[in-house]
C-alpha cells in the first residue's frame, strides 16, 4: 500500500509545475550541432585527414601554378636549328637555366699505404710513381738507423738519433712508429695534414708491422697495397744482390719475408713487381688510385 501511494505521489509531482517547474530537456541539446563522436567523420584517422588536406593543397597549387607557369616556347627543329638557339629554347621551355657546376663532387685525397717484404722494390715503385703522377706527396719517414750510401736527408728519410726519435714519440708527433731490426721508424703527422689540406694524395711506405698498426689506426679510410716479387726465389736473389746485409741479417730478412707474405690477405690490393717490369707495377698502382677516386662512396681519412 505504501509503495502504491509513493508511486502515485511521484507521478503527480511530475505533472505539477510547481514542484517541477522546468521541462525535462535532452542533455545533448547543449551542443550546437551533433557531437563529434556521433559524426562519422570524427572517426577518420589523422592520415585520412592529411590526405584530404593534401588533396586540397595540391588542387589549389595546381590552379595557382597555371598562372605562374612560363609561357610555352617553341623548340626549333633539332636538325636545322643553331646549337645556342636550341640550348636557350630548352632552358626557356623548362623554366630554368642549365647549371655548369660539376655533377660529381671532387674526390677526396687518399692515404695510400704501400708495404711488403724487404727486397720487393717499395722505394723503386714509389719513386717512379712520384715521377709519372701529379698530386702525390710521399711522406718522408723518420728513422734512427744509419744512412746508407746514396740516401739523402729529407728525401729518403729523416735520420735522427734514438734519443731524438723517442722525444718525437713523447710529443705525439708520429702517426705510427715501430722498432724494426733494432732501429726505430715512424711517420710524422704534420706532413700528412699539410699536404692533404692542399688536396694531395699521401703515400706511406711502411713495413708489414707498420701496416698492421696503420690498419688499426686508419681502418678502411686508407688504401693498403701489398707489394710482392714474382716468386720467393726471385725475392731471395734480390736480397743477395743488394749486398747491404751481413750473413746473419740476410738470414733474418729471408726468414722474415716468408712470414710477411702470409699477411697479404690483410691488404686491399696486391701488386706484383716483377724483375724488369717496374713500369707495369707502377701503372697498376695508378689504376688502383684512379679506381678509388671513381668510387661513389669515398674513403675519408682524418689525421
Amino acid at each position: 500500500m505504501f509503495f502504491r501511494r509513493l508511486c502515485t505521489s511521484l507521478t503527480r509531482s511530475d505533472l505539477n509545475p510547481c514542484i517541477c517547474p522546468q521541462k525535462f530537456t535532452n542533455p545533448l541539446s547543449a551542443f550546437q550541432s551533433k557531437p563529434q563522436f556521433l559524426n562519422r567523420n570524427w572517426f577518420k584517422s589523422p592520415f585520412q585527414s592529411s590526405i584530404s588536406a593534401t588533396h586540397l593543397l595540391i588542387s589549389s597549387n595546381y590552379r595557382m601554378g597555371d598562372s605562374r607557369r612560363p609561357p610555352t616556347v617553341p623548340i626549333p627543329d633539332v636538325e636545322t636549328a643553331d646549337k645556342s638557339e636550341l640550348y636557350r629554347a630548352l632552358e626557356a621551355s623548362l623554366g630554368s637555366s642549365f647549371s655548369s657546376n660539376p655533377l660529381a663532387p671532387n674526390p677526396n685525397p687518399l692515404i695510400i699505404v704501400i708495404s711488403g717484404p724487404s727486397g720487393v722494390g717499395k722505394d723503386a715503385v714509389i719513386k717512379e710513381l712520384r715521377e709519372v703522377r701529379e698530386g702525390i706527396h710521399f711522406v718522408v719517414t723518420a728513422t734512427s738507423r744509419a744512412k746508407r750510401p746514396g740516401e739523402m736527408e729529407g728525401k729518403d728519410y729523416f735520420f735522427v738519433s734514438k734519443e731524438e726519435f723517442l722525444s718525437m714519440v713523447e710529443r705525439d708527433e708520429l702517426l705510427e712508429y715501430a722498432l724494426v731490426y733494432g732501429d726505430y721508424k715512424g711517420i710524422p703527422k704534420q706532413q700528412i695534414r699539410e699536404f692533404m689540406a692542399k688536396g694531395h694524395d699521401i703515400v706511406l711506405r711502411v713495413d708489414i708491422q707498420g701496416a698492421a698498426t696503420l690498419r688499426r689506426i686508419l681502418g678502411n679510410s686508407a688504401v693498403f697495397i701489398f707489394l710482392v716479387a714474382e716468386s720467393e726465389s726471385a725475392l731471395v736473389k734480390r736480397l743477395i744482390g743488394r749486398k747491404t746485409e751481413t750473413k746473419e741479417t740476410l738470414l733474418v730478412r729471408v726468414a722474415t719475408a716468408r712470414e710477411e707474405v702470409k699477411h697479404l690477405r690483410n691488404f686491399d690490393y696486391v701488386v706484383v713487381n716483377a724483375e724488369g717490369k717496374l713500369e707495369s707495377a707502377v701503372k697498376l698502382v695508378e689504376s688502383i688510385i684512379d679506381a678509388e677516386k671513381a668510387k661513389v662512396w669515398q674513403r675519408t681519412a682524418v689525421i
